[in-house]
């Protein structure tokens, strides 16, 4: 199966948040699953930390590129589909990251990895 982080999976996982729920960790940690994440989440966290929402234990330029390679995560490319699915969703949603990411778990057929049930309204197949 082939996951996509949301942004905030990614931060529970990888801190070991008991809000990261069972059923997403076992999935994540399944050799048998490929690990995507979106840019558009390394994004999202860059400009958390910059404005001191978001605490990092080690710089952002470092921290990442590491945690990335040692959890086999692989980045997902942002395409022109991607960005065009985004121009016709529906904004049951209104943060533009997630936007982006719903856009991409849809037209690459992944399973979104999210806490967010209002995801589900855009027919994306999540699992939490």
């Amino acid at each position: 199966m082939k996951l996509l982080f949301d942004t905030h999976t990614l931060l529970w996982f990888l801190s070991d948040d008991p809000k990261l729920s069972a059923v997403a960790k076992t999935a994540i940690v399944d050799p048998a699953n490929e690990r995507w994440l979106s840019p558009i989440s390394l994004l999202e966290i860059a400009l958390k930390v910059r404005i001191g929402k978001l605490p990092l234990q080690a710089p952002f330029g470092t921290l990442f590129p590491n945690q990335l390679t040692v959890n086999r995560i692989q980045l997902l490319a942002i395409d022109v589909p991607h960005v065009a699915a985004v121009a016709v969703m529906p904004l049951h949603h209104r943060d533009p990251f997630d936007h982006l990411i719903i856009a991409q778990a849809m037209i690459e057929g992944m399973t979104l990895l999210s806490a967010e049930t209002t995801f589900d309204a855009y027919g994306v197949t999540r699992l939490w």
